[in-house]
């Protein structure tokens, strides 16, 4: 079945328009997911919204949200109204700045998105606008409303495509010297740098996705497995669980640790 797209509309830039879709860049669905059951009757336990004072269910055509003012008291906002915020980027994604890329830090990216054209006559105008960009090592800054939040995102080119980005708030990322104005200012030994860089030139690989594994999902699914295999077929012993692997020692000689390291990689790399 195909995957409907997550947000459709036009990417805009100057008096250049073509229509676009946009789809999530990454995805949960692979992940190992559970329902929380009654244990007495294995039945499924469900929730619901009720309410705080009277204590009875709400029904879904009677929730609306508020903007708390005061203790008890709310400012009531209706869909219509949320919906109807910042019209203009809710369906059209216009360029307005352009930026090097190399300017934004990682720490500004949010949640990334594939951007792609929506019809075969807009796809020279995304070329272009796709390309230019490419050409001069720039990304583009626009806004978009996503989930009834006016996000200012980043449009990076990608390949044939363009990477989305939504920006994180200006009040989500956090000041780095609060957390690194405490380091010393004590330089590397000049004796230690060349076995740290002998280690990590014989540790070089390419990138590759399995490095990135999940080994707790993979252990989730064989656990579930066996389950499933003792419920057609009775165990006749409890499976042991397999021993923790010992904890390492602390180690206390930072260049006998690294000499150690160099020896270890030599004699595997032979």
């Amino acid at each position: 079945m195909a995957v409907r797209p997550y947000w459709k509309g036009y990417l805009k830039l100057s008096l250049v328009t073509c229509p676009v879709q946009m789809m999530p860049a990454t995805s949960e669905n692979e992940k190992v997911r559970f329902h929380t059951l009654n244990r007495e009757t294995q039945n499924r336990v469900v929730s619901y919204y009720v309410d705080s004072v009277t204590g009875k269910e709400v029904r879904q055509e009677d929730e609306v949200k508020g903007y708390q003012r005061g203790e008890d008291e709310y400012i009531i906002l209706e869909d219509d109204e949320l919906e109807n915020v910042a019209l203009d980027s809710s369906k059209t994604i216009d360029i307005s700045t352009f930026t090097p890329r190399d300017t934004i830090e990682w720490v500004w990216l949010d949640t990334p998105y594939y951007l792609s054209p929506n019809d075969p006559v807009g796809q020279e105008a995304f070329s272009v606008i796709r390309d230019a960009m490419e050409s001069q090592d720039m990304v583009g800054i626009s806004r978009l409303v996503i989930t009834r939040r006016e996000r200012a995102v980043m449009l990076e080119p990608r390949g044939k495509g363009i990477v989305l980005w939504t920006l994180r708030y200006g009040d989500e990322v956090r000041d780095e010297e609060t957390y690194f104005g405490g380091i010393g200012d004590e330089t590397a030994d000049s004796d230690m740098m060349p076995l740290i860089q002998q280690l990590i030139k014989k540790q070089t690989q390419h990138w590759n996705p399995k490095m990135v594994v999940d080994p707790v999902q993979d252990r989730l699914l064989d656990i579930i497995a066996a389950k499933k295999k003792a419920l057609k077929k009775p165990s006749k012993a409890k499976a042991k669980t397999p021993a923790s692997a010992p904890a390492p020692s602390n180690v206390i000689n930072i260049m006998d640790a690294l000499k150690k390291s160099v020896a270890a990689e030599t004699r595997t790399s032979k």
